[in-house]
C-alpha cells in the first residue's frame, strides 16, 4: 500500500539520515527500485516527473501499475509515490489518480504567487493524508523540460512557504539536476544551515543528488536534508548496461533482441546504484 511520504522524512529528519526519491519511467526501473528497498529493509520514495507520468500513459496508470507490483511483489517497507516538480495543475491530477505524495514546484513564480498557489494545496492535501514538497529558489540544469538557474533560495522566503503546513521544502542552495560541471561552486552550507535554523525542523530536500561528492551529502544530512533525489545516475548506470549489451550482439540468431534479456543488465544496474545510495544516505534497514 502506498504511504505519505511525511511520517518516513520526520524519522529520517530525527535520525539525521536521508531517504532516497528515485524517479521511475518503465516498469523495469520501478521494479528494480522496489525489490532493491525491500532487501536493503529501506523506506523509498518512487519520483514520476510530469514528462515520465505522461510517456507511461498518465497518472492513473502509473498509480494503479505501483500499487500492483507492491502487492504481487510482496513489499512491505514504506513507499510514497511522488509528483516529481509538478504544476499545479499536475498536482491536482496527481492526486486524483491516487499518489500518496506531490511536489508543487512554484519556484518560478514571485514568492506571493508561490504562496497562494502552495496554501491552495496544501488544504487539498491535508485532506486527502497525502503530503506536499513545496519548492524556493530554482534547482539548477534541466529536468523534463522544467529548468532552473542554480539559485540559492532566501531563507526567509523558505520560512513563509513552510508556515503555509508543507511536508517538506525543496530550497536551491547550488545544487542542479544532471551532471555537475567542472567548474561547479558547490553546495551553500551557510544557507541550508540558516534555512533549517528558519524551519524549526522541517524535512528538506536535496535535488540534483547526481555526483555531489559523498562528504557534502553526508554534511547536507547532517544539517536537515531528510530526501535526496536521483535520476540521472539511474539513466546513466541503465543506459551503460544496456549498450554493453547490444554491442555483444546478444540477439537471437539474427532475430532481434529478446526485450527482456535486453533490458536485464540496466534492471540490475539500477539495483546496484539505489542500493549505493540507500547505503550513503543512511536508510538501510530504516524501515
Amino acid at each position: 500500500m502506498l504511504v505519505s511520504a511525511k511520517d518516513m522524512l520526520q524519522k529520517a529528519a530525527a535520525g539525521k539520515y536521508a531517504v532516497g526519491q528515485f524517479n521511475i519511467n518503465n516498469l523495469e526501473w520501478t521494479k528494480a527500485i522496489l525489490l532493491t528497498a525491500q532487501e536493503c529493509n529501506s523506506p523509498v520514495i518512487l519520483g514520476v516527473s510530469e514528462g515520465a507520468g505522461k510517456y507511461m500513459c498518465g497518472y492513473k496508470t502509473v498509480a494503479a501499475m505501483v500499487s500492483a507490483m507492491i502487492d504481487q511483489l510482496g513489499i512491505t517497507v514504506p513507499v510514497a509515490l511522488h509528483l516529481d516538480h509538478g504544476s499545479y495543475e499536475g498536482a491536482l491530477k496527481c492526486i486524483e489518480a491516487g499518489f500518496s505524495s506531490v511536489m508543487f514546484d512554484g519556484s518560478h513564480y514571485p514568492i506571493e504567487e508561490n504562496i497562494s498557489k502552495t496554501k491552495e494545496l496544501v488544504a487539498c492535501c491535508a485532506e486527502k493524508g497525502i503530503s506536499l514538497e513545496a519548492e524556493v529558489g530554482a534547482i539548477g540544469g534541466e529536468e523534463d523540460g522544467v529548468v532552473g538557474g542554480g539559485e540559492i533560495a532566501d531563507p526567509a522566503e523558505c520560512k513563509m512557504i513552510a508556515d503555509l503546513g508543507v511536508t517538506f521544502l525543496a530550497a536551491g542552495i547550488g545544487n542542479i539536476h544532471g551532471v555537475y560541471p567542472e567548474n561547479w561552486k558547490g553546495l551553500s552550507f551557510d544557507t541550508l544551515e540558516k534555512i533549517h535554523e528558519l524551519t524549526g525542523g522541517l524535512p528538506l530536500v536535496l535535488h540534483g543528488g547526481t555526483g555531489i561528492p559523498d562528504d557534502m551529502i553526508k554534511k547536507a544530512i547532517s544539517l536537515g536534508v531528510a530526501k535526496i533525489n536521483v535520476n540521472t545516475e539511474c539513466q546513466l548506470a541503465f543506459a551503460a548496461a544496456t549498450r554493453k549489451y547490444v554491442e555483444a550482439g546478444k540477439d537471437q540468431q539474427g532475430k532481434g533482441f529478446d526485450p527482456r534479456k535486453l533490458l536485464a543488465p540496466g534492471f540490475e544496474a539500477i539495483k546496484e546504484t539505489v542500493k549505493t545510495k540507500m547505503e550513503l544516505f543512511g536508510s538501510v534497514n530504516k524501515a
